[in-house]
């Protein structure tokens, strides 16, 4: 390979090699060329220019594959626009009359297309300077595409859009030519054709007025036409297309306008045509008139999901500002594409319509607008929506009947209704606390508007408007309990309507499941009026018929909702719940029997829904409260599960009675049935295998059922890495919603909550916006399919070999379509239960089983379905996988090797080529390694097959499965691989998308299997190398995105292998420009190598990224995506943050100060320093920055959203963090100046400190909870870290005195009423750390922030339930407990200051003016007990809050046997209910309790005297002991020795066993605490008394000392030794005073003690 590396190429090496290592020679030479040509001297180009044209033009005629003849083409205009020009002309005739050339044979082609991408690339470089030579050209490429197949069509489309975009506004006489002959291929069969011809025509209309004016509506049914029977490809490029002259004719290009005079469209009109496309698709508007009336057929799916896209994209074109001021346009258009009969011609379409729409309006709205107009759309969606239901009440208040029409709007109206409302739900929820001003400004009334719709009379609308408020609540957490409250207010007062009982039950239960995303909860009393009201709704229900339904249907569904809430608030409810649920079915067989006799249809429906309410109610408690899931509540639950599944066999006599009306409410039954026993262990229920697996079989097997459902799990059980096998099973795209429709399988796409009411109160699925249950005939094959899969281990090998031969029955018996259905669910069925086996390490059964299974599984391989082929191999591999014997693979392998020998057609080359992957897949390279050489023999001849890219495909990822599977295994064969690897690329036609992805596939595998070797420099590694490295790069070149990401993640595993020979300098830029990629995978492919790559070289990567100033970025934020970004930008943080300190906290300045009022676009001024705007927008990814580059000045780009505020200021923290751990000058200011003065560049964080306090306070008084909670603690760090540091020019001060007023301003609004608990106990922290820091001396400055201190003491001692509750009981306890916290570290400085100044020998007094200068500049001002002066007046209390809560600690800290003894009302500060939370809110604050309280002990002599008129102690007259009656009744002895063993016992219990999770500031404040205990008289004579007390201490540190290092708690360790052993020497001295005798025994238990401590 480096022989190929000259500027001419190397004729003599060339002749040497092997004919098959010639392509990639040359191809190696140009990628050379490729990048020296650029730097190369002018002069040395034009010495060889001669030569150089010479060998490049002889290329054109050796029939170069598509990726040299790109590169060779584009070499070629680049040599002509660096060197002379004047033999340009020659060879482009040379050129033309190839193209001209007669000659059809496919050997020939290559050159031919060789040619034609010449072309292409001289007009795109040199443009204009090619002069009058265009119309030749153009019509020689016109005359060849009319002759032209497939491929050579797709080429010249391309260079076609070559020379017009170098051409220009140049070529507009042939604009019409080429109009006219691409035209017709947009509906060409090829879909490669298609995609290009979009692209051609997207170039055209820049420059051709007619398409976007005259033409308009031609190229409207154009593109419909286009997208009929189209592929993903085929829609991203027509929508594109679409889009971009739909935005174009509505706002034309000026220069265009300029030269002719055109008529604009208006926005009515291009909305208009657009809307054609959406309803009636590609028909045309000509039809016959008959057919329009009869309202023929419906739209093909693919129109409708790809007009959808050219919708987004016709948006996105015309830009943000466009929309803000178009958007009630906008809005009223889309909604009324979902109210048109046309949309919703049935409930699927209709689901399907209200998709795209709810896509049209999340890609625009959630990517466009700024949080202020985001704000003002949520306000139009409120009106449109009011406006509706207005509408709607008009209709049904219409007792006369006069307006007939209405009942048609009224059920057009739930689709208007579903899809605004789900858009708001997710505006306000993307929004979070930004939102507020939407929900509290009166005139918008958005909650008012939102619960009205509650009363719709479709459940749709009805559900929609639930999800709608559980967005609120979940955006803005204090909205949730008067929300519940208010609900069920109006459930009680409107018992009697039966749409206000089914909807505003659903929003309670919405509500209810949305409570686990708010952490603080909600107050345990909701739990008991839930339960009330659902116990009234279901004993109530039998009273009226009218409502019995929705009665029994709201009652089980909050009951279910209930249960989300978890086992702490299900536990008390328990008894009532198994209770209701045992009377819900018959008690008896008998009575079973009975009720079959008993009923008319509408009281058997109200039973069936019933009892699946029930069922549901039981699934939910057993899936979210596991740990009250006792034997005996399993034993209790199975009771009515028997009996539901005796019920099962009774149902279809009863339907037979009763009509086919009830089978929805039956199949509703049998769901909530399969889903319960799918989460019980199936040792449960046994007993009822055989009548359940009947009902299972039969259920998927469509044994009852008509229609032709298919399961949708398939493609789940299937293995991820096989999507590219099936074709149109599309991986995660930006579009995923609305693609989903065009799957395969039944109702795929179409989920939506009517279907399945229960999952309004579940948790959503991952990277889903709203739950989409699928419709209740596939949820139900899907229950049975898992359930299968479940069962199918515990079943008998005598049933399994039943069942499976039924299998083999029923796919025989089945015909036609109805045979690929039963099929389709009998696979998955059978791969469930495969799957389940592996789980559980069980076999599959003796030779008879396994034949059944293997025969079944076989003639699946030669299906023409894919799907079911892939389905196929699958099994196979997981049949190899649970048998695991040597001979019985060996067998399979056998099969596959004999067949792919004989076979021809394409079926079974497939099928068994996948099946020898698969058995690699899952037995691994141990097991397979016998046929290790005969797999990759065979499938290596199948990847060579050129006459079927399919099997090409197939055989690759088989290959790629192998390679992966066998490890070092393969590595024999890397050579072989690699060559057909790179042959591959260098000629598979770049249209074969899927063969480049599995020839991507095989590269990466290979890389990983050659691993760490890669470093090394012999001569075949070298060779493997530079391999590997060309596979790349033919791969980033390619056109599709997926290639590209492929490429990419090739890249990053040589990067991890080789990093030596990855060149950074060329990959960076690439992956900048891929971040804002429009395809989701090569975006997620550029962060996840970026991030690889910041980890090893920050410094490098921003190097490179530095000339990419501005970037837009990411519009649809993507979970995962966004944490890779995170980390991205943390690792280039951790290792730049502070040598380039002031970018970064410039970066995060800019971004929490960028305000939202400039009408939602701020536009960021450029920097001047383009790196740190790189950065700026690497932060705004998440953010979804959509400004478009800088020359379009304008788009502005959104201001940062909140999450990236929050971002940047746990950026702040980090930066802090970071800046300690390097180097201590960030917190000197004096050494920091000088430091400066000698190396102005350098940069120390403590000359930023006013931006810090500054970028804390903006964020701290922020909307946002999230930005306030993050902004306190970048205070806190801030004044920890830079409490101590002097003011050079003020001795005696330190700098952060001048701050104080900022400070007090930024902890004030957190102590306002309405904040929520968790910021004001936040807050409260903050405060402490900000009075005990020192930092203010003066007494009145103090007294501000001390005041918020008070404020908050009072709401504690007000006690509980005093106010109106909106969190959980838990969230009152973390409030409670953090203002004590606060106070007791104030407390602990206060003395500690104190302490000081009295050990400070006392001053002498002043005289002179000298002594008193020296005074001012002394840093006691102050008199040194000043600090406790503010704490005195509210020690009283304190201390008995103190004590109190040390007491509730100490409880919660007994053993679980203990439990019964707790108080049956909770403690001082925590209720029963939440205990387990309590726990941690009591763990994170106790320790500086404990050591305030032994302060206080100690000040006051153990509170001697409190509440004994006698003793005038300080006045604290209040009684110690708020429990166990007034202190009077006790001694003072007594109470002494309660609160010792009180504060020993907290400690003991504490040092046994410190949790490694607890902070070493806890060690060492209980450490202290109990020093500070013994120094106290009362305190010494008791230990010493107690003997086995002391000498229980003393072996708990013992062990301490032992077991923590830090030399701080060793000393203080050896201070609590001390002062113990002090005691027992008092003791022992008082009691030989006493008596006068020694006592052996203490002496001996000292010295023991005195031993170990040692």
């Amino acid at each position: 390979m480096e022989l190929a590396h000259s500027l001419l190429l190397n004729e003599d090496a060339l002749a040497q090699i092997t004919e098959a290592k010639r392509p990639v020679f040359i191809f190696e030479w140009l990628r050379f060329l490729d990048k020296v040509l650029v730097a190369a001297n002018r002069v040395d180009v034009k010495e060889k220019q001669k030569k150089l044209v010479e060998q490049l033009t002889g290329l054109i005629s050796s029939a170069p594959g598509p990726p040299t003849r790109k590169l060779l083409a584009k070499n070629l205009a680049t040599l002509y626009s660096i060197g002379d020009t004047f033999t340009v002309f020659q060879t482009l005739d040379k050129c033309n009359d190839i193209i001209k050339s007669k000659d059809d044979t496919p050997a020939y082609l290559p050159t031919k297309l060789a040619a034609v991408a010449c072309v292409g690339a001289f007009y795109e470089k040199m443009g204009r300077m090619l002069g009058s030579s265009f119309p030749d050209t153009i019509n020689n490429l016109l005359k060849a595409l009319k002759s032209a197949e497939s491929q050579g069509r797709g080429e010249i489309l391309l260079s076609l859009q070559k020379v017009l975009s170098g051409l220009g506004g140049a070529a507009a006489s042939c604009h019409r030519d080429i109009y006219k002959n691409a035209r017709s291929l947009l509906t060409d069969r090829s879909m490669a054709v298609r995609c290009s011809v979009a692209k051609c025509l997207l170039e055209l209309q820049n420059e051709a007025v007619f398409m976007w004016t005259t033409e308009l509506e031609n190229m409207a049914t154009l593109c419909f036409k286009a997208l009929e029977g189209s592929n993903y490809g085929v829609r991203v490029a027509v929508a594109k297309l679409l889009g971009t002259v739909m935005a174009t004719a509505l706002m034309p290009k000026q220069a265009a306008v300029m030269r002719q005079n055109v008529k604009r469209a208006t926005l009515e009109e291009v909305l208009e045509l657009m809307a054609t496309g959406f309803l009636r698709g590609g028909s045309g508007f000509l039809k016959s008139g008959g057919e329009m009336l009869k309202g023929g057929g419906s739209v093909s799916r693919e129109v409708r999901v790809g007009v959808t896209q050219a919708y987004v994209v016709f948006v996105t074109t015309l830009g943000g500002q466009w929309l803000e001021r178009n958007f009630a346009t906008f809005l009223s258009h889309v909604l009324d594409l979902v109210s048109h009969p046309r949309a919703t011609q049935t409930h699927v379409e209709a689901v399907y319509s209200r998709r795209c729409v709810s896509f049209m309006l999340r890609a625009t709205l959630g990517g466009l607008l700024g949080e202020k107009a985001q704000i003002a759309a949520g306000k139009e969606i409120c009106q449109a929506i009011s406006k509706q239901m207005r509408a709607v009440e008009a209709v049904v208040n219409d007792i006369s009947g006069e307006n007939k029409a209405g009942a048609a709007d009224v059920s057009a109206s739930q689709h208007v209704m579903v899809c605004a409302l789900k858009e708001l739900g997710s505006l306000v929820q993307s929004l979070s606390a930004t939102a507020s001003p939407l929900i509290q400004e009166p005139s918008i009334g958005l909650l008012e508007t939102v619960t009205s719709v509650l009363l719709h009379p479709s459940m749709a609308a009805r559900l929609a408007a639930a999800w709608c408020l559980r967005c609120v609540a979940v955006a803005l957490p204090y909205q949730l309990t008067p929300l519940l409250d208010r609900c069920a207010e109006r459930i009680n007062n409107l018992k009697s309507s039966p749409e206000a009982v089914s909807g505003y039950s659903f929003a309670m239960a919405a509500l209810l499941g949305g409570v686990h995303q708010c952490p603080l909860g909600i107050p345990h009393s909701k739990g008991k009026l839930v339960v009330s009201i659902a116990e009234d709704l279901l004993r109530t229900a039998a009273q009226n018929s009218r409502l019995s339904l929705q009665r029994t249907q709201a009652g089980w569904l909050l009951l279910g909702a209930l249960m989300t809430l978890g086992p702490s608030l299900v536990r008390y409810h328990l008894p009532k719940m198994l209770l209701l649920w045992r009377n819900v079915f018959p008690r008896s067989q008998k009575e079973l029997e009975a009720e079959k006799a008993r009923g008319d249809s509408f009281t058997w429906q109200v039973t069936l829904e019933g009892r699946a309410g029930a069922l549901c109610a039981m699934r939910s408690f057993v899936a979210h409260c596991p740990e009250l899931l006792t034997e005996d509540v399993i034993r209790r639950l199975m009771t009515p599960i028997e009996c539901a599944m005796t019920m099962m066999s009774h149902v279809p006599a009863i339907i037979k009675v009763h009509g086919a009306h009830l089978k929805a409410s039956a199949a509703m039954v049998r769901l909530r049935l399969y889903d319960i026993l799918a989460l019980l262990p199936p040792k449960t229920y046994e007993g009822s295998f055989n009548a359940l697996l009947r009902e299972l079989v039969a259920e998927f097997t469509l044994t009852d059922n008509s229609s032709n459902t298919t399961t949708s799990l398939l493609r789940s059980l299937c293995h991820y890495d096989d999507s590219v096998l099936m074709g149109s099973w599309l991986q995660e795209t930006d579009h995923k919603s609305i693609e989903d429709q065009l799957q395969p399988n039944s109702a795929s796409g179409s989920g939506a909550l009517e279907h399945d009411p229960s999952s309004i109160y579940l948790r959503v699925p991952v990277g889903e916006a709203i739950p989409g249950p699928l419709p209740l005939g596939v949820s139900v094959i899907d229950a049975s399919v898992a359930l299968f899969g479940v069962v199918f281990p515990h079943v008998s090998f005598k049933h399994r070999l039943q069942m499976l031969d039924h299998f083999a029955e029923c796919i025989k018996q089945a015909k036609g379509v109805r045979q690929q259905a039963v099929q389709l669910n009998i696979f998955t069925a059978v791969l469930s239960a495969l799957k389940g086996l592996a789980e559980n390490k069980s076999t599959l059964g003796p030779e008879e089983v396994r034949k059944s299974a293997l025969a079944l599984v076989m003639g699946a391989l030669d299906n023409p379905n894919p799907i079911l082929r892939c389905a196929a191999g699958e099994a196979l591999g997981r049949m190899a996988q649970v048998v695991g014997e040597a001979t019985f693979i060996a067998r399979m392998a056998q099969t596959s090797f004999d067949k792919l020998k004989s076979a021809r057609d394409v079926v079974s080359r497939t099928g068994h080529s996948l099946a020898l992957g698969c058995l690699h897949r899952y037995v691994g390279g141990i097991g397979s390694g016998q046929h290790l050489k005969t797999s990759v023999s065979i499938l290596l001849a199948l990847a060579q097959d050129g006459s079927s890219h399919e099997v090409q495909t197939w055989a690759l990822h088989s290959l790629a499965l192998i390679v992966d599977s066998s490890g070092p295994m393969y590595r024999g064969y890397v050579e072989p691989t690699l060559s057909l690897v790179l042959t591959l690329l260098l000629t598979v036609p770049p249209s074969h998308t899927e063969v480049h992805q599995c020839l991507g596939r095989c590269l990466g595998a290979l890389i990983t299997t050659v691993g760490p070797e890669l470093q090394g420099n012999g001569a075949t590694i070298s060779t493997i190398r530079s391999s590997c490295l060309v596979g790349c790069a033919i791969m980033q070149d390619h056109s599709d995105s997926l290639v590209q990401a492929a490429a990419i993640s090739c890249l990053q595993q040589l990067h991890m292998f080789a990093p030596r020979h990855v060149n950074l300098s060329s990959l960076v830029p690439c992956l900048c420009v891929h971040l804002c990629s429009s395809h989701l995978l090569l975006r997620r492919a550029a962060v996840a190598c970026l991030r690889q790559l910041a980890q090893r070289e920050a410094a490098e990567v921003c190097e490179y990224a530095m000339s990419l100033a501005k970037r837009a970025g990411d519009k649809y934020s993507v979970w995962k995506l966004c944490s890779d970004i995170h980390d991205t930008l943390g690792h280039m943080l951790s290792s730049l943050a502070v040598e380039k300190l002031s970018h970064w906290l410039k970066l995060c300045k800019d971004v929490l100060a960028a305000t939202t009022d400039v009408g939602g676009a701020v536009a960021f001024e450029v920097e001047k320093d383009e790196e740190d705007s790189e950065k700026k927008d690497e932060m705004d990814d998440d953010s979804m920055f959509t400004g478009l580059g800088e020359d379009d000045k304008s788009k502005p780009s959104v201001a940062p959203r909140w999450v990236t505020r929050v971002f940047a200021a746990d950026c702040l923290c980090r930066i802090i963090l970071l800046c300690e751990n390097a180097d201590k000058t960030h917190f000197d200011l004096a050494a920091a100046r000088s430091a400066q003065a000698k190396n102005p560049k350098g940069d120390l964080l403590v000359l930023h400190l006013s931006d810090l306090i500054r970028m804390a306070f903006m964020a701290a008084t922020d909307h946002s909870n999230q930005l306030r909670m993050a902004g306190l603690q970048a205070l806190e760090d801030i004044i920890k870290k830079f409490a101590s540091v002097p003011e050079p020019e003020f001795p005696g001060h330190v700098i952060l005195e001048q701050y104080q007023a900022n400070v007090g301003a930024a902890l004030r609004p957190a102590f306002s009423p309405d904040t929520p608990s968790d910021i004001t106990a936040k807050a409260c922290q903050v405060c402490s750390t900000w009075i005990g820091s020192g930092v203010v001396s003066d007494l009145n400055d103090l007294r501000r922030v001390h005041n918020l201190l008070v404020s908050s003491l009072d709401k504690v001692q007000a006690g509980k339930g005093s106010s109106s509750q909106l969190y959980s009981e838990s969230a009152t306890t973390m409030e409670k407990l953090a203002v004590l916290k606060a106070w007791a570290e104030v407390y602990v400085v206060a003395m500690k200051i104190k302490k000081e100044a009295e050990s400070k020998p006392a001053k002498p007094i002043r005289s002179g003016d000298d002594d008193e200068d020296e005074d001012d500049l002394g840093a006691d001002v102050l008199p040194p007990d000043s600090l406790i002066t503010l704490v005195q007046p509210e020690l009283p209390s304190l201390s008995r809050l103190w004590l109190a809560m040390l007491r509730d600690y100490a409880l919660l800290t007994l053993p679980a046997e203990f439990s019964s003894q707790l108080p049956p009302d909770g403690g001082a500060f925590y209720t029963p209910e939440t205990i387990d939370t309590a726990r941690l809110h009591y763990r994170s604050s106790w320790a500086p309790v404990l050591h305030a309280v032994a302060l206080w002990l100690h000040s006051t002599g153990f509170g001697a005297g409190e509440g004994q008129e006698e003793v005038s102690s300080p006045p604290s007259k209040t009684p110690g002991l708020p429990q166990g009656g007034s202190s009077t009744t006790k001694t003072f002895e007594e109470s002494v020795k309660d609160r010792m063993h009180l504060m020993l016992g907290v400690s003991i219990e504490f040092l046994c066993f410190p949790r490694p999770e607890e902070p070493i500031e806890h060690v060492m404040s209980c450490l202290q605490a109990l020093c500070t205990l013994l120094e106290s008289p009362c305190a010494k004579t008791h230990i010493a008394e107690d003997q086995l007390l002391a000498v229980e201490l003393l072996n708990v540190l013992h062990r301490l000392l032992l077991t923590r290092d830090p030399p701080a708690v060793q000393l203080q360790v050896t201070a609590v030794v001390q002062e113990t052993i002090r005691a027992a020497l008092d003791h022992l001295q008082r009691q030989r005073t006493n008596k006068g005798q020694e006592h052996s025994v203490v002496q001996r238990n000292v010295t023991f003690s005195l031993a170990s401590s040692e």
